[in-house]
C-alpha cells in the first residue's frame, strides 16, 4: 500500500498551480451582458412560458450543432430521457440496461415508465457501458422471442440500452451499437453532460435512435433548467413534441387532448437564455480543453493519479475534470476531499453506484466489481470553463 501522506497536499497544490488562490466551485455558469439582453427582450415579449421565438430557435440551434434532424427542448434532462423512453415504447415491466455508474436520474426516468433499471459494467477507457462485457452477459442470460429480447431470468423484455457519457465523455457506441442490434435492443443515448462531444467525427446523441441533454446549472450551456431530445426521426420529434406540450390538439381555441401527455416543454424565458449561451458554447469547449491541458501537466509528477483523458476516435468537451486514483492510494480519496473543501476548493467523488442506492436495491444487476472499483477511486476537480482566462 502507498503510504504518501503528502497525498492531498500534492493534490491541493496541482490544482492550485492551475486555478490559483482563492474559492472554486466545482463548476460554475458563465453569464455576460448577452444573457441580460435576451432574457429581458423574452420578458418584455411576455412570452414566457411554453411558447415563444426563443423555444424555437434554441430548438433549431441546438439541431444545427449536433447535425441531428430534429431537437426537441423540455424542462429538464430526466424528462428528456423519460419522453425519449416513453416514445421508444418503454413498457411497464420492461427492463432497461443502464450504467451502474452514473446520476439517479438516468434511473428515475426508466422507472417512471414503470419498467425496470438492469444495472451493467462500465470500463476504464471511457468509463462508459463495457460493451463486450455486456455482450459476453447478455449471451448468458438473453434469448429472443419473436424478435424481441428476454432475459430468460426474469422473464421480462429488456427493450432498451442507455449509455451514459460520463463526465462529456463518448462511450464506445460503435461496439454498443453491434451488440445493440445483436439482441434487438433500442439504443437511447444520456448525453447529458456530453453537448459538444464527438464519437468519430458524430455529436454525442446522433448516433442511438435518440440522445437526451442537460442544460442544468452547471452543465456545460445552461438554460438555468432545461433539456432536450435530439432525433433523425421525424415521426419520432412529432410524438415527443406532442407529449411534451401535454397531448393537446393543435387548434386556435379547443381543448382537445388525445392521449396522456407531460407538461414538460422548455419555459421561452429558459431558452432565451440557452439562445445567449450557444453564442459562446465554442469557446467554453476550448477553454475547458486548455483546463485539461494544464491539469495534465500540473498532475503529471504525482505518484498515484491519474488524469483522465478522452478516448480514441473521441473528441470530449471536457465537462467535469477527473482525477482517477490508483488502487493503492484509493484509501487516501477521502482525505484528498476533506482538504481540498478545508482551503475552498470544490471537488466530490462519483456518485453512488445505482444499484446500492435503496430504490434500487432489489433491481437486476451483472457483475458489478470494476465498477465498485473505479467509482471509489474517482474525484472530479473545479471545471468551470471561467478558469481559463
Amino acid at each position: 500500500m502507498n503510504s504518501n501522506d503528502n497525498l492531498p497536499t500534492e493534490v491541493v497544490s496541482a490544482i492550485r498551480q492551475v486555478v490559483g488562490n482563492g474559492k472554486h466551485t466545482l463548476h460554475q455558469p458563465s453569464f455576460s451582458s448577452l444573457e441580460v439582453s435576451m432574457v429581458s427582450e423574452c420578458i418584455e415579449s411576455t412570452f414566457v412560458s411554453s411558447s415563444g421565438y426563443f423555444v424555437d430557435k434554441f430548438e433549431k440551434s441546438l439541431a444545427e450543432y449536433t447535425g441531428a434532424n430534429f431537437a426537441v427542448a423540455v424542462v429538464n434532462g430526466t424528462s428528456a430521457l423519460h419522453l425519449a423512453l416513453n416514445v421508444a415504447e418503454v413498457s411497464a415491466g420492461d427492463e432497461v440496461l443502464i450504467p451502474a455508474l452514473s446520476f439517479i436520474a438516468t434511473a428515475n426516468a426508466v422507472s417512471y415508465c414503470n419498467a425496470i433499471p438492469h444495472f451493467v459494467e462500465v470500463e476504464s477507457e471511457t468509463l462508459g457501458i463495457d460493451a463486450d462485457k455486456l455482450e459476453r452477459y447478455l449471451v448468458s442470460i438473453c434469448e429472443l422471442r419473436d424478435s424481441e429480447c428476454f432475459n430468460r431470468i426474469t422473464n421480462r423484455r429488456i427493450r432498451a440500452l442507455v449509455p451514459m457519457h460520463t463526465f462529456g465523455h463518448p462511450s464506445n457506441l460503435e461496439r454498443l451499437l453491434e451488440v445493440c442490434k445483436q439482441f434487438n435492443i433500442v439504443l437511447i443515448e444520456d448525453a447529458a453532460e456530453s453537448l459538444g462531444s464527438l464519437y468519430k467525427g458524430k455529436h454525442t446523441g446522433t448516433i442511438g435512435t435518440m440522445g437526451v441533454f442537460s442544460f442544468n446549472g452547471n452543465k456545460i450551456l445552461t438554460t438555468g433548467g432545461g433539456g432536450a431530445v435530439v432525433t433523425d426521426s421525424q415521426e419520432l420529434a412529432r410524438k415527443l413534441k406532442h407529449l411534451s406540450t401535454t397531448g393537446k390538439v393543435s387548434h386556435k381555441w379547443e381543448f382537445n387532448h388525445d392521449v396522456i401527455g407531460f407538461n414538460y416543454r422548455m419555459p421561452n424565458l429558459n431558452a432565451a437564455l440557452g439562445c445567449a449561451q450557444f453564442t459562446k458554447l465554442t469557446k467554453f469547449i476550448e477553454s475547458k480543453r486548455e483546463l485539461y491541458l494544464r491539469y495534465k501537466s500540473a498532475f503529471l509528477q504525482i505518484d498515484g493519479i491519474t488524469l483522465f483523458g478522452e478516448a480514441k476516435d473521441t473528441y470530449s468537451n471536457y465537462w467535469l475534470q477527473t482525477i482517477i486514483l490508483d488502487e493503492s492510494v484509493a484509501h487516501q480519496r477521502d482525505s484528498i476531499l476533506q482538504q481540498t473543501h478545508e482551503v475552498g476548493l470544490m471537488c466530490r467523488p462519483a456518485w453512488t453506484l445505482l444499484s446500492d442506492l435503496e430504490p434500487y436495491f432489489e433491481t437486476p444487476r451483472m457483475d458489478l466489481s470494476f465498477t465498485r472499483s473505479l467509482a471509489s477511486r474517482i474525484i472530479n476537480i473545479p471545471s468551470s470553463p471561467d478558469l481559463i482566462g
